[in-house]
């Protein structure tokens, strides 16, 4: 190790870095590394449950292999370059899009990132716990609704305690999940192979009505896997020098997402074996043999621990930068204490499959304008960053390079706004229909619509309104032009509290 590196805090070891920047001392992991939290976050039951939707939309096997195909590719290569921000601003991701949206108007990342975090923290502990009932089932067991309700809460509780604890701990938990349930998934092949048939035809009823709309459908569900990492890749990568290759920092979340192809295949293979794919989890339990039922409880109980770690531990870390009573951990224990009210909710009151396509479409439209402008604003401004200025709000503080208009770049905005309403008015799922859903015959257009307007509006407005030129480098602007104005100096805008860090 370098001697200008420190040593990896212990795992045991309450993580002491909060949402300032991470000394660069501390950067201490490598893109290997975020590999692992990637891939180990998504190698779960939540993905094995998204690898069934297509399948229960009322797609054939191989129709939802293709979809489940291209959703997984399109969303990595959407998902890769939201690696490169926190290396040089040594923060998460919504923090540092505080350099294009403002220091204020951040807070749109926050949003996003709980809405992510709730929807899959929700969706790991409601897989993983009802996957332990129905497994226990199997086994001969039948704890009723108590069994469930303890499986939710111990499987909650786990995550919260890996999520206190920190990065550390998550990367070790992270470490084991990528093996074993890889493992235990790939068992599937001798415990399924008798009797997977890969003709399985379909249901006959598209939940759109026709091929086409559902399988676009499909793809857009599957795409919200790899598209939901956008605001926690920072959360990781900030352990990671900002001297390591590009090529490496963009690889580590693509490849991790391309693996991710064995939950997915698993949960639509297995999806084809069970009389009801809307009722998943309990027809697995059925058809799964006696001997294969344990490990299939460790892949539960390991995959939820992952996944919702995952998606907890940013938001917790985020939340808490917006609410600067609240310290890491007390951000944590609010953002999953509602996640737990929802899958109490969900497991009794809403038709999950709906609620959980609704979701997923919601996080594509709304998150991938979002990253697209952060992809442009970090091609314009060639990658540089002033740390200092994007912890300015978080101290309580105005000015700086990323103050702009209050606190709001509104040229970041407006192109967001625009790309979101866009994409939302030509949706077409089961429960968001658009007034132009029908634009293409019923196809759902929305996320190449939400996509290129992203791309088209956020370059125009930078042509017409250009940025201060304090934001640029010393190289100054990439395509676009600058203005030369005063940079308002930093200062106290309330009284500062001290950062607590845990």
């Amino acid at each position: 190790m370098s001697a200008s590196r420190l040593a990896p805090e212990p795992v045991t070891k309450i993580e002491s870095y909060g949402i300032a920047p991470i000394p660069v001392e501390a950067q201490t992991s490598r893109p290997l590394d975020l590999f692992r939290l990637t891939f180990g976050g998504a190698n779960t039951f939540a993905t094995i449950i998204l690898g069934t939707l297509p399948v229960a939309f009322g797609l054939s096997f191989w129709a939802s292999v293709a979809a489940i195909v291209t959703g997984v590719v399109v969303g990595a290569l959407i998902l890769a370059p939201m690696a490169l921000f926190a290396p040089r601003t040594r923060t998460n991701n919504a923090i540092s899009s505080g350099a294009h949206f403002g220091v204020v108007g951040r807070a749109l990342g926050s949003f996003l990132s709980l809405l992510t975090a709730v929807t899959f923290f929700s969706l790991s502990v409601w897989g993983s716990g009802d996957a332990i009932v129905g497994l226990a089932l199997r086994l001969g067991f039948d704890g009723g609704d108590a069994l469930q309700a303890a499986s939710y809460g111990v499987i909650a509780v786990a995550v919260f305690t890996v999520c206190i604890y920190g990065y550390q701990f998550m990367l070790l938990v992270n470490k084991v999940a990528v093996v074993a349930c890889t493992v235990i998934m790939l068992l599937g092949v001798v415990a399924y192979g008798g009797v997977f048939d890969p003709s399985y035809a379909g249901t006959g009823s598209y939940i759109l009505g026709s091929f086409w709309p559902t399988w676009i459908l499909a793809v857009l569900t599957v795409m919200a896997n790899p598209i939901s990492f956008g605001g926690f890749l920072g959360d990781w990568a900030r352990y990671i020098p900002a001297s390591h290759s590009t090529r490496s920092l963009l690889a580590a979340p693509f490849f991790a997402q391309v693996a991710t192809l064995v939950p997915f295949l698993f949960g639509a293979s297995t999806a084809t074996l069970v009389a009801d794919p809307n009722n998943y989890v309990t027809g697995l339990a059925v058809v799964s043999p006696l001997w294969y039922a344990l490990p299939l409880i460790a892949v539960a109980l390991i995959g939820g621990l992952s996944t919702g770690t995952t998606a907890l531990y940013g938001t917790g870390l985020d939340f808490s930068s917006l609410v600067p009573r609240l310290n890491r951990v007390q951000g944590t224990a609010v953002v999953g204490t509602l996640a737990l009210v929802l899958i109490f909710v969900g497991s009794f009151v809403i038709n999950m499959v709906e609620a959980l396509s609704a979701f997923a479409i919601l996080i594509v439209l709304l998150t991938s304008p979002w990253m697209v402008i952060l992809m442009i604003g970090y091609v314009v401004r060639r990658g540089y960053y002033l740390v200092d200025d994007l912890q300015v709000f978080n101290r309580g503080e105005k000015g700086g390079a990323y103050w702009f208009t209050r606190g709001v770049n509104w040229r970041a905005g407006a192109a967001w706004l625009v790309a979101a309403i866009a994409g939302l008015l030509f949706a077409n799922t089961s429960i968001i229909v658009g007034p132009f859903a029908n634009a293409a015959g019923g196809i759902d257009i929305s996320l190449p619509v939400t996509l290129l307007a992203a791309a088209l509006v956020y370059p125009v407005m930078l042509l017409l309104f250009p940025e201060p030129r304090g934001v640029f480098g010393p190289e100054g602007p990439r395509f676009v032009p600058a203005r030369d104005t005063v940079i308002e100096q930093i200062h106290q805008r309330r009284p500062a509290s001290p950062e607590t860090t845990l």
